[in-house]
């Protein structure tokens, strides 16, 4: 078994499975290469946030500042996977976000876990 029979991860190019458990079932860690992490802020164009203002105003999804945030997420979890990648990992193994306001109007976003090297279990 391995990871790619497990599911292999997100994309299709995926090595590294990132997972938000602390281990995954019919897998051992071999070696805990230690935190990994990826962040980015990001902020929302004039006309966005004018249309956001009024959205809120009359209640409603925000889709200009959702798009904006799943954008950021993906773009803070791809570097995440860069670097674990980099160091040598298989697995990010306790996967999380956390979403903070850099400034008025622009959001910072950090996905981190922990990078390790998993094997199949014996």
């Amino acid at each position: 078994m391995s990871i790619q029979d497990f599911g292999g991860g997100q994309t299709p190019e995926a090595d590294v499975l990132v997972v938000t458990t602390n281990d995954v079932p019919g897998f051992h860690v071999q070696q805990v290469i230690g935190e990994v992490f990826g962040l980015t802020v990001r902020s929302r164009h004039l006309g966005s946030q004018i249309g956001a203002g009024l959205k809120s105003m009359i209640g409603g999804e925000l889709k200009g500042l959702t798009k904006t945030l799943v954008e950021t997420r993906n773009q803070a979890m791809e570097r995440l996977v860069e670097q674990a990648r980099a160091r040598g990992a298989n697995a990010v193994l306790m996967f999380r976000f956390d979403v903070a306001e850099a400034m008025e109007g622009a959001a910072e976003v950090c996905a981190y876990g922990t990078a390790v090297v998993i094997a199949p279990q014996s």
